[in-house]
């Protein structure tokens, strides 16, 4: 399922399915207000008889079959099953204004959304299957229908659906949170999978360099490394290295040697990085050489740090919406720091401060001056460029303190790099 076509055509509008259809759409074509005709074919000649057949039926799959795509394609078998599925959905005609009827809909039952998320996982691939679930929750308000455990099992489990699920919490009856958990600990496995162990190696990579010393012990020297850096003093006639510096780990390897506090909004556009630093708070709370704590605010602040060993309990500890107190949240991180020159703090925001903005562009101020290193992420997701306060996020870039978006799979590099109190690999904006 390839190809990319956004926005209205001339009959459905599919919003950001229609990129996922079948085949990637001519070129040529993509211009044309309508589709191309069954007179189109009598030009293609024998030979481009079948693909331009296959074009009508793309467009015909496009454009929704109204009077106005002009293609005159009948569809049959699995493609007639796979246009009812997308036009329960998206219906036809312009997409729904506040005050407008929809032209869509899937009925008020949980059967017949159960049987349509059946239909569309049999159709489509499931990255697809995730996007329509997304949309149906947006334009056909079925967020309550996911409090309904046959609804959850038939769902394809991502990370939105987690921050749906997560926002609905509160109101979850208890029939359906056993499989709520279910859903959530699906996802969450997944992307332990996917993220820790490059997550460990890297973050243990920087702790041990971190923890190098120019006067080790017999026992800790890095003979790797001490070679290395001593190669110059090779001497040929005694086929051997003088080593004039030697490089070792350092006692402290046993120990704590670093404390990061994750700060995360819980806002609600903020939910899927919510999602990802549950996961990366569980993997650095695992290392006994990091002290983790996991701290969550809106306009409250919540400390989930005793339950980093699981974060499925983390997430469902979480309160998705509501206001943003920044400045009360890092009021709350600093009293916690013990070894500011051993701290990183992450602040994880889209920086829309409902608090004290000038109090909380001090209180980083402070925390720099002490020692800690301070890193702000406008998300951490692989959603793109994010909505943010530009205002202050600008404030935060003058006192040397970078806000940028980063994906998870860029996360343990700026943990590394904070860490090791390198620059930070801040992506390109462009």
């Amino acid at each position: 399922m390839t190809g990319t076509v956004t926005g209205p055509t001339a009959g459905r509008t599919t919003g950001s399915v229609t990129g996922h259809l079948p085949g990637h759409l001519p070129g040529h074509l993509t211009g044309h207000r309508g589709g191309p005709t069954e007179g189109d074919l009598a030009a293609t000649g024998p030979e481009g008889a079948d693909a331009a057949q296959e074009r009508l039926r793309r467009w015909r799959l496009v454009l929704g079959g109204d009077s106005a795509d002009g293609t005159g394609h009948a569809l049959r078998g699995r493609d007639a099953a796979m246009d009812g599925a997308l036009t329960s959905l998206y219906g036809k005609g312009d997409t729904p204004r506040p005050g407008r009827d929809r032209a869509a809909g899937l009925g008020a039952s949980a059967p017949a959304v159960a049987r349509w998320l059946g239909d569309i996982r049999t159709y489509f691939p499931s990255s697809v299957v995730q996007v329509m679930q997304r949309d149906a929750i947006d334009r056909l308000g079925l967020a309550t229908l996911l409090l309904e455990p046959e609804m959850l099992e038939a769902v394809e489990a991502d990370v939105h659906l987690v921050g749906t699920l997560l926002s609905l919490n509160k109101a979850m009856p208890e029939t359906t949170k056993e499989t709520a958990r279910a859903v959530v600990r699906k996802v969450v496995d997944d992307l332990e999978k996917r993220l820790a162990t490059r997550a460990r190696a890297t973050l243990t990579g920087a702790l041990d360099r971190g923890a190098r010393t120019g006067r080790p012990r017999h026992h800790d020297i890095d003979w790797n490394r001490t070679i290395a850096a001593n190669l110059k003093h090779y001497l040929p006639e005694h086929r051997t290295i003088v080593p004039e510096r030697l490089v070792g780990y350092g006692r402290a390897s046993r120990s704590v040697k670093k404390e990061v506090v994750l700060c995360v909004d819980q806002s609600g556009s903020m939910a899927a990085s919510v999602v990802y630093a549950s996961v990366f708070g569980a993997v650095l709370a695992s290392m006994r050489s990091v002290d983790t704590r996991f701290v969550v605010f809106d306009t409250s602040v919540v400390d989930l740090t005793d339950q980093l060993d699981d974060p499925v309990d983390v997430l469902f500890g979480t309160r998705l919406g509501g206001g943003t107190d920044i400045n009360r949240a890092l009021a709350y991180c600093q009293s916690r720091i013990t070894r500011p020159a051993e701290t990183v703090v992450v602040l994880i925001s889209d920086l829309y401060e409902g608090g004290i903005r000038d109090e909380m562009l001090k209180r980083v101020a402070s925390m720099q001056a002490a020692g800690v290193r301070f890193v702000t992420l406008l998300a951490l997701s692989d959603e793109g460029t994010p909505a943010y306060d530009r205002e202050h996020a600008a404030a935060l870039a003058a006192l040397d303190a970078p806000a940028f978006a980063c994906t998870p799979d860029l996360f343990p590099e700026v943990m590394a790099a904070a860490i090791e109190r390198r620059p930070l690999p801040i992506p390109d904006a462009g």
